[in-house]
């Protein structure tokens, strides 16, 4: 016995209103996956909305991410890959206070990062800012072994003319800054740093 009563045929909906509810789900997927999903992951932007809503920016910060991640796995073993950088390695034996100034030109949409090698803990001061324009931004890091697509970030930004502040690294790897120029002009960034870590390079 039923506990519950059939409900009558003109209560259930019609064949053109399931039809018109399943196009308007597939419309709505296809403007999410068109306008958030390919640009914050893949840095596709066919429609243009994803750069203006600053999904792309992130997309572009991911495959430099797993590119870089990519280009390690295939790096030849040789003197830095003998040399891992953990807790109890050189990174934290070594990590006297050190302090560095480095510049970099940007042509209009061109991207670049600086990262510095860094363990755990390790505090750092820094102080960038953008001659001739704005950049965009984003703060990250990368531990040692870091999976694919893995991502963790200290803070990011757009059209900033420059950034100060304490980054203090959340695990043992290399943490820095990504800058995109989306300016119509070339732009100089000039990054300061201090604090506690062993190398400081431009990476991209």
């Amino acid at each position: 016995m039923y506990n519950s009563q059939r409900p009558r045929l003109e209560d259930l909906p019609t064949t053109r209103q399931l039809v018109g509810a399943t196009g308007f789900a597939v419309v709505a997927a296809g403007a999410i996956l068109a306008t958030v999903v390919l640009p914050a992951e893949y840095a596709i932007d066919p429609t243009g909305l994803g750069r203006a809503l600053g999904f792309a920016d992130m997309g572009e910060v991911k495959q430099q991410l797993a590119a870089e991640a990519a280009a390690d796995a295939a790096a030849p073993v040789g003197a830095d890959a003998a040399a891992p950088v953990t807790a109890q390695g050189p990174t934290q034996a070594a990590a006297e206070i050190r302090k560095d100034t480095m510049s970099l030109t940007l042509a209009p949409n061109e991207g670049a990062e600086i990262k510095v090698t860094m363990a755990e803990g390790g505090r750092l001061q820094y102080r960038w800012s953008v001659a001739g324009g704005t950049a965009n931004f984003d703060t990250h890091g990368d531990p040692v072994n870091a999976p694919a697509g893995f991502y963790h970030g200290y803070g990011s930004g757009r059209n900033s003319t420059g950034e100060e502040g304490e980054l203090v690294a959340a695990f043992d790897g290399k943490h820095g800054w990504f800058w995109r120029n989306r300016s119509g002009d070339t732009v100089t960034i000039t990054l300061e740093t201090e604090g506690g870590y062993t190398e400081i390079r431009r990476v991209v």
